[in-house]
């Protein structure tokens, strides 16, 4: 499931609770928040802190993945599906301020 939003990740918690059968009773004590708390973030808490809700993901067997957008310099690799990082160019300001101070000066 992608979670894009604060409203996908409660959903998220509450689907994975509801199928280990657990109640919100049990997952707040597992995960050392309380009953109120497992409430707020199933229904989309905006503002919840993120030890937490790394707690309470790890608490439901779950671990956090990040997928980072590819950069103009980055291209996706053709084989394993890994992100291969080609280095931009470099230029050397130094070298083009002098190539056109000689241009200029002649």
């Amino acid at each position: 499931m992608r979670v894009q939003t604060a409203g996908d990740l409660g959903a998220l918690i509450r689907e994975r609770r509801q199928k280990l059968g657990m109640d919100q009773k049990t997952l707040a004590a597992k995960a050392g928040v309380s009953r109120f708390w497992v409430i707020g973030i199933e229904c989309g808490k905006p503002r919840a802190e993120v030890g937490l809700v790394l707690r309470t993901l790890r608490a439901l067997g779950l671990v956090m993945d990040v997928d980072v957008p590819l950069a103009a310099h980055e291209r996706p690799a053709a084989r394993g599906g890994r992100t291969k990082t080609v280095a931009a160019p470099r230029v050397d300001l130094d070298a083009l301020i002098g190539s056109l101070a000689k241009r200029k000066s002649r």
